[in-house]
């Protein structure tokens, strides 16, 4: 198997990263402030990736991440991710979270009970704090009971959740579900 690969690329929302290897997408970063922040984050998590022009389905899938972060309603859940390295339950949760299509969201606790597990919002919020593909997997679209924000693990916290939010149509203070 060859050396993973990894981009850097702007958004509207700052510069993000991707990484990739031969069975798909294995980690996206969202911004860290600036691209040699976001290069240097993504580099640490994946330290055998290489910087490389990303093959033509990696880039479809950069295209589609810088379309939906400009406010288009794009439909990431073709995006081939690797799923190696990551827990079953958080495999099922964010295979679930990419049909919830942009402009609506859930609360932990619906996604919860929709998989069949009452009383689990705390380990789907400890699946989406763990999740290696943000945007593609779509945490952000994920909020607290009653429609508060809940966390946010990338750099600025809950106002870059809102920010996405903002940008997809959604509103931060009630869950729309779909």
């Amino acid at each position: 198997m060859t050396a993973p690969g990894y981009a850097v690329f702007d958004t509207a929302i700052g510069d993000c990263g991707i990484a990739w290897n031969e069975r798909g997408v294995i980690a996206v970063q969202l911004p860290e402030g600036s691209e040699e922040k976001t290069r240097t984050r993504l580099a640490a998590r994946l330290p055998d990736a290489v910087e490389s022009v990303p093959p033509a389905d990696v880039q479809r899938s950069i295209d589609g991440v810088v379309s939906l972060m400009n406010g288009k309603r794009t439909d990431l859940t073709g995006v081939e991710l690797d799923y190696e390295g990551v827990p079953e339950f958080h495999h099922r949760v964010y295979e679930f979270i990419r049909s919830i299509p942009a402009g609506k969201t859930l609360t932990y606790g619906d996604i919860a009970n929709i998989l069949g597990l009452p009383g689990g919002a705390q380990a789907v919020g400890q699946a989406m704090g763990r999740n290696p593909f943000p945007i593609i997997v779509p945490c952000h679209r994920v909020l607290a009971a009653g429609g508060k924000d809940g966390g946010f693990s990338a750099r600025g916290g809950v106002a870059t959740k809102r920010r996405m939010l903002v940008i997809e149509g959604a509103l931060a203070d009630e869950p729309t579900l779909f």
